[in-house]
């Protein structure tokens, strides 16, 4: 009886290679580093974020990024992404309203002040880290109603931290770890307060907004 045999196995191309839940989570990191450099918008973030999700393979994986320069790896298919970085010196930086919240966030105060509100926020990582390099500034980061802070990784020396949020056991809303250094300066992480007057809400920091 004669048995034929199966054909060797060519090599396999580095973009037919599986990708795993890991792999498309940082390619969602990259996107998001690519609105803070205004390479794409939401819309485009949220079509090519779909796309990361649903991949099985490198190749698949690489197409959402192959227009973007500097951010794809010829190897891997998937390019090391830096913490996106809100610097301030002797100024004031600010982020508010439905920004895109990256998985990693670098803050640089010097003699500054920075506020990152992430009441209103697109967030889309169960766990947000958040570096803090503080110097003579001020930094306050405002929590949604939901999210829970682990900040007990930030070293304090000359400074202070005020922590009103630290302390919740973890549950379904984002989870922010916070670590890094103050010197000399203020890190405050609270939630907002709000007060009612008929239809009028106002929110301290201020925000005032009418029911429909």
């Amino acid at each position: 009886m004669f048995v034929s045999e199966a054909p060797a196995a060519g090599p396999i191309s580095p973009r037919e290679l599986r990708v795993s839940d890991a792999e498309r989570g940082h390619v969602v990191t990259i996107l998001q580093r690519a609105i803070g450099l205004g390479l794409i918008n939401l819309d485009e973030f949220t079509t090519r974020m779909d796309i990361a999700l649903a991949s099985r393979t490198r190749g698949e994986l690489n197409g959402v990024l192959v227009d973007l320069p500097g951010v794809v790896h010829p190897d891997s298919g998937v390019a090391p992404v830096k913490p996106v970085e809100f610097r301030s010196t002797m100024s004031s930086v600010k982020r508010d309203g439905p920004w895109v919240v990256p998985q990693d966030i670098m803050v640089r105060n010097r003699m500054g002040s920075t506020e990152l509100d992430f009441t209103e926020a697109v967030i889309r990582f169960p766990e947000i880290h958040v570096e803090v390099d503080v110097a003579g500034g001020s930094v306050e980061l405002l929590m949604p109603e939901r999210a829970t802070v682990d900040a007990h990784g930030v070293n304090v020396v000359a400074g202070s931290v005020e922590d009103k949020v630290s302390g919740a056991p973890r549950g379904s809303g984002p989870h922010f770890v916070v670590t890094g250094s103050v010197r000399a300066g203020q890190l405050t992480i609270r939630r907002p307060t709000y007060v009612r007057i008929g239809s009028l809400t106002l929110r301290r920091p201020w925000k005032i907004s009418w029911d429909a």
